[in-house]
């Protein structure tokens, strides 16, 4: 594979290879706030290094390096991005290359500010748009989060995505590298791509948690449920009566009156005897440790017996046994339904049908924790042009994934390493080796000739031919051929 730094084939807002190193960059100056001093400061390390497996030559990207460090580093877009009638693609490409324990690995859109400085870029500086994975514990996540502004108030909430329905899981374990895209369109319509395969897509309004436009309606908080109010759909039956046969005390089990002590049973031997073989360690102190008392073990005279000391009677359930009485339950003549309060108009209410119409962003960050290290990231993009974000990935994530390929193990590595994962494995490979062997010995094995085939090849054994009979077959194929070459002269003179 020879590498050369990709280059965009179309109009841009940002690219990135780090082929360069990390020019353009800024590393953040200032620290978290509400957390101690000795972990505040962004202090985490970058690099920009090649891939610590299936390297491409040549192709180097970012590189986190510490472990349980904040870490944050920005760049400035080549010119903003405003949300009118353009989408917005943003891609970039992740290698958990040690796996991962606790991190992230997204990226944030920064929101275009007269005072946005980079080297104080931290958790609280604004953003339009979170994209990224994340994942702690067995949560793996990707986000899609954007700041949405309540037009009555001015105030900016965060909106999620609903999760994809898709396992994210081999994305960070398989040490390979992935590709994240997010398509935002004007027509209020998202889709999330891992590898340029949908795994999430929906719309600003219908699938954002919690939802762009708030209800209508709201519960009414000075209604209060009437006192009297019932909601048990039923009730004990108040006429009922317990059967004056109803023993509540008899016990749910009882010594079976027909169980007879086994034959040979040991009465006078208990279940566990002292250790003839156990010796008192030397540095006993009976003084200090007490006196001291071999360890039990079963009683090897009760191994061939049906068994040793007191004998008691098995249990059996009780015929009698009926438990605590309760009045059957019959449907509530005053039921009224689960009560709910009045609805009233929401006075928070408002109507954005456009919510793809975010602040415009002005830079690209990274502020990130992470319990793992040597977390790389490389050429992002961002752009209006599917084609565009396609021939980037291309010139690439394209040639890494080729390496990657190329340096897969054979196909028996891979299946032994899959059945250890996941044992069940070994028993689908034994039945796909056994079928067509089995079929095979069925189909191919000589089977034994029946008396009736017999019979029938002795039926066409063949005549022997005398001498004459021979000569006779002869002549009369030879007149054959003279008639036939006859008249063959015939009409060729006609």
């Amino acid at each position: 594979v020879v590498y050369q730094t990709p280059e965009p084939t179309g109009e841009v807002y940002f690219t990135e290879t780090f082929d360069g190193g990390l020019s353009g960059w800024v590393l953040s100056k200032t620290k978290k706030e509400d957390t101690d001093d000795d972990i505040a400061k962004y202090d985490g390390r970058w690099e920009v290094e090649e891939l610590r497996e299936n390297t491409v030559p040549g192709d180097r990207g970012l590189v986190l390096k510490s472990v349980a460090k904040h870490h944050a580093i920005s760049a400035m877009l080549t010119k903003a991005f405003t949300f009118d009638s353009k989408p917005l693609i943003v891609q970039y490409e992740v290698n958990f290359q040690k796996g991962i324990d606790c991190g992230g690995a997204y990226i944030k859109l920064l929101s275009s500010s007269d005072d946005l400085n980079l080297e104080y870029f931290f958790d609280k500086t604004p953003y339009t748009i979170m994209f990224g994975p994340d994942k702690c514990g067995e949560d793996y996540k990707l986000h899609f989060i954007f700041r949405h502004k309540n037009p009555k108030t001015g105030e900016y909430e965060e909106k999620h995505a609903e999760r994809p329905d898709v396992d994210l899981k081999k994305f960070y374990l398989d040490k390979k590298t992935h590709l994240y895209t997010l398509v935002l369109k004007p027509d209020d319509t998202f889709e999330m791509l891992i590898d340029q395969t949908i795994v999430g897509k929906g719309s600003l309004l219908e699938n954002m948690v919690p939802p762009v436009n708030p209800p209508k309606e709201i519960d009414d908080p000075s209604d209060k449920k009437p006192d009297d109010w019932d909601e048990r759909p039923k009730i004990p039956d108040p006429n009922a009566v317990k059967p004056d046969d109803w023993d509540e005390d008899e016990p749910s089990k009882i010594e079976d009156p027909d169980a007879v002590k086994p034959e040979g049973w040991l009465d006078e031997e208990p279940q566990y005897v002292p250790d003839p073989n156990a010796k008192k360690p030397k540095d006993w102190d009976e003084e200090m440790d007490g006196e001291w008392e071999a360890p039990q073990i079963p009683n090897p005279k009760c191994e061939a017996a049906p068994g040793c000391g007191h004998w008691v009677p098995p249990m059996k359930n009780n015929p009698k046994y009926k438990g605590k009485w309760r009045a059957p339950m019959i449907d509530n003549p005053n039921y009224q339904g689960i009560w709910s309060p009045r609805k009233i108009p929401n006075p928070d209410y408002f109507e954005d049908l456009h919510p793809f119409r975010m602040s415009p962003v002005s830079a690209v960050g990274l502020e990130l924790w992470s319990m793992t290290s040597d977390i790389y990231f490389d050429n992002f993009i961002l752009c209006s042009e599917k084609e565009v974000a396609d021939r980037w990935a291309a010139d690439g994530w394209g040639l890494k994934k080729l390496v990657a390929s190329a340096n897969e193990p054979g196909m028996f590595s891979q299946l032994v390493t899959a059945a250890e994962d996941h044992p069940w494995l070994w028993v689908l490979y034994i039945l796909t080796l056994a079928l067509p062997v089995g079929l095979s010995v069925l189909f191919c094995w000589p089977a034994k000739k029946t008396d009736e085939y017999i019979d029938f090849r002795k039926t066409e054994a063949p005549k022997q031919i005398t001498k004459g009979e021979l000569k006779q077959e002869g002549e009369e194929l030879e007149d054959d051929e003279l008639e036939e070459e006859k008249e063959m002269e015939d009409t060729a003179e006609d």
